[in-house]
């Protein structure tokens, strides 16, 4: 059995997913307008620098201290509540047909992130893939965050996670695929036989580029809803079309240094 991994942010959406959430949640009194503010201004570097590591360790304690006492159920209630009109302009089509393209194929379909799996869960649900990995705070008997990181599904970590639901699940990881945008998944990249470099950071490219990973170029947001329509039991012409397509180039034989790009119509 094989399976494609797909990391969220920059990856499958064009935005971190978690600065996604800064308007419900603040319209919910559970954040504050500059903390709105900081996020997008941290987004905006993100996009422009990447991030490294002691960056995206302050992001995570800050965001961690940020949650301490707030209810589980409430921000999962905000969340699902939120999901379409939130996420629906950030999709990538290259990624949708991408994980078309490996149902097709007869793969299992994960979301693998670092961001809390109560936003990467209910999104799985949405894209209608096999499940997600996520990183999970740790909760307190009144099922309340504490501030503290019981996994945090990053780096090593997300490499981890990978193995051992291939070892629960009986997935062979060298046929598998991945798909990532940032250095930081180069364990994850690494667990699989088949490694692709997303829009991928400075240090990304150049790794992809020494070791043969074919680099994809996903520039195509498209709403989320409009994807649910086309998710009927009848498949339109235009998506099996487009999986055949990309199931050619990922069966295809790479061709050493080049780049390949990957585009699709909404």
């Amino acid at each position: 059995m094989d399976a494609a991994f797909f990391d969220l942010d920059k990856t499958v959406i064009a935005k971190a997913s978690i600065a996604a959430f800064g308007r419900p949640l603040r319209r919910e009194g559970l954040i504050t307008r500059r903390t709105v503010a900081r996020a997008v201004a941290g987004q905006l570097i993100f996009m422009q620098f990447g991030a490294g590591e002691e960056r995206l360790t302050k992001v995570r304690d800050s965001m961690l201290a940020l949650t301490k006492g707030w209810e589980r159920d409430q921000v999962t209630s905000i969340v699902r509540e939120t999901l379409i009109d939130t996420i629906e302009p950030l999709i990538y089509a290259e990624a949708l047909e991408l994980m078309e393209t490996h149902r097709q194929a007869g793969d299992r379909i994960y979301i693998v992130s670092a961001a809390p799996e109560e936003i990467v869960t209910p999104l799985a649900e949405l894209l209608g893939v096999d499940g997600a990995l996520a990183s999970r705070a740790h909760l307190d008997d009144h099922d309340r965050y504490t501030g503290t990181m019981e996994f945090y599904c990053y780096g090593p970590n997300k490499a981890l996670a990978i193995k051992d639901l291939a070892e629960r699940t009986g997935i062979s990881l060298a046929t598998s695929s991945a798909y990532s945008d940032s250095a930081t998944d180069i364990p994850m990249l690494e667990t699989v036989g088949k490694a692709f470099a997303v829009n991928p950071d400075k240090q990304l490219a150049k790794v992809a580029e020494e070791r043969g990973w074919e680099i994809l170029e996903f520039t195509k947001p498209v709403r989320l809803r409009d994807r649910i329509t086309l998710r009927t039991p009848i498949v339109t012409g235009a998506i099996a079309l487009a999986g055949a397509v990309a199931l050619a180039i990922l069966r295809g034989t790479r061709r050493n240094g080049s780049r390949s790009h990957l585009s699709a119509r909404a």
